[in-house]
Order: C-alpha cells, then sequence, then structure tokens
C-alpha cells in the first residue's frame, strides 16, 4: 500500500510534504490536485470521501490527510 507522500509525490513533485502544514491554504494544491489526492486515497485505501470531508483542514498536510484515513476506515 502506497503511503500518502508517495501519492502526493505522484500527483505533485518535488515538495517537501512531510514539513508541509497548510499544503491548501498556501495553494501548493490546487482543487484539481485534491480531486486526484482524493481519488488515489479512495482506491488505495478503499475508503469513500464524501464532499463534506473535502475540506482544508483535512487537506492541508500529511497528518491532516492521514488522520482523515484513519477515522474513515
Amino acid at each position: 500500500m502506497r503511503s500518502v507522500e508517495e501519492i502526493l509525490e505522484e500527483i505533485k513533485p518535488g515538495i517537501d510534504y512531510e514539513d508541509c502544514k497548510a499544503m491548501v491554504d498556501l495553494q501548493i494544491l490546487d482543487s484539481l490536485d485534491i480531486i486526484s489526492l482524493v481519488s488515489e486515497i479512495t482506491d488505495e485505501y478503499d475508503i469513500e470521501i464524501s464532499f463534506d470531508e473535502i475540506t482544508p483542514e483535512n487537506f492541508n498536510s500529511v497528518d491532516a490527510i492521514n488522520a482523515l484515513i484513519d477515522r474513515l476506515m
């Protein structure tokens, strides 16, 4: 199973995702990146991410994304 960092690196390479805590707020990830990320996470972790869960708070950092995945599993 790929990690969130690996998925992010495939979507948008060259970013220090481990240290970035405001990926959405700083516009490192745009809406198309987030849609791709949601699709990859859904497939990789066999979970469903509802529209209500797609918020900056849930996608601003790797830790936030991992927390979302844990909560939905």
